[in-house]
């Protein structure tokens, strides 16, 4: 698979680390070779980079933390292959947490299987425009995305370029190792959050922490952490990372981490809410 053209503001499929460093905007449109010791199968993922407010970590810098955020039904509302930029509506409450997080010196990292590019639902002009859509809606909240990472594939596609098993689908933890590469993340310091078993596979398979968001538990998902909206995962990771003065407003900006605390896990649902959710079984939204 080629890089393609996948954001209009830049077309140049360039190698890792070959970047002009331009914080806070975006710089490159690239594929990625997955790492062959871990992941044997190809993986090549679109990515787009922004670097958030401050670019990746100097070369042996200590590595910074991260949050990974799956986007549809987790970051943005739940829609069956979103295709165009107004299919994506953030969900509600998660601009002052995300703002926080990055304020404490989380980087910010979406990483989305879009296998209808696959399936030949959704084309590959579609997704710039769309992510374009994302970074304005949640500069409105002060916050900047670090990067984007997609995985178009899915094994039984119709379109041949995109329908291989490869190493970046989640669960597979492809885009979580590439990122962190990229932007020098340190994954036990960091968290996956997502509605999916998928998502609370690949974060542990990637070794970070874990929170699932959605009405119920799911079956076959043991998270780190579980509630029911992305908005208050934030703010449960935001309350366990970002100390903060007596009295202050966990809303307001933070100023540093402490050590990781054990958050406990949620309780394994049983067979009857299983069979009464239909979340437990059913695919996930982001396919």
């Amino acid at each position: 698979m080629s890089g393609g053209p996948l954001d209009s503001e830049t077309t140049a499929t360039m190698p890792k680390r070959e970047y002009v460093r331009t914080p806070g905007t975006v710089r490159s449109a690239t594929s990625f070779q997955g790492k062959a010791s871990q992941e044997p199968e190809p993986s090549r993922a679109f990515v787009t980079r922004t670097d958030g407010p401050t670019g990746p970590a100097p070369t042996g810098a200590r590595r910074r933390p991260a949050v990974f955020l799956d986007r549809d039904g987790t970051l943005t509302e739940p829609r069956h292959y979103p295709s165009r930029p107004e299919d994506l509506v953030l969900q509600q409450g998660i601009g002052p947490p995300l703002h926080a997080l990055q304020h404490a010196g989380f980087a910010l990292i979406v990483v989305t299987n879009q296998s209808g590019l696959a399936r030949g639902l959704i084309s590959e002009a579609a997704i710039a425009p769309m992510h374009r859509r994302l970074r304005e809606l949640l500069a409105r909240h002060r916050v900047q995305l670090d990067g984007i990472y997609l995985c178009p594939h899915h094994p039984d596609g119709a379109v041949p370029r995109f329908s291989i098993a490869c190493s970046c689908r989640k669960p597979a933890p492809g885009m979580l190792h590439r990122a962190a590469d990229d932007l020098g993340c340190d994954l036990s310091a960091s968290w996956m959050v997502g509605d999916s078993v998928c998502d609370v596979d690949a974060g542990r398979r990637a070794g970070t922490r874990t929170a699932l968001v959605g009405p119920q538990p799911l079956a076959g998902a043991v998270p780190t952490l579980y509630r029911t909206t992305t908005a208050r995962a934030l703010e449960a990771i935001g309350a366990s990372e970002i100390p903060r003065a007596p009295g202050q407003d966990p809303h307001e900006e933070g100023t540093g981490r402490p050590p990781h605390p054990r958050v406990p896990h949620p309780p394994v649902p049983s067979a009857s809410s299983r069979r009464s959710n239909p979340r437990a079984e059913g695919p996930s939204r982001e396919s």
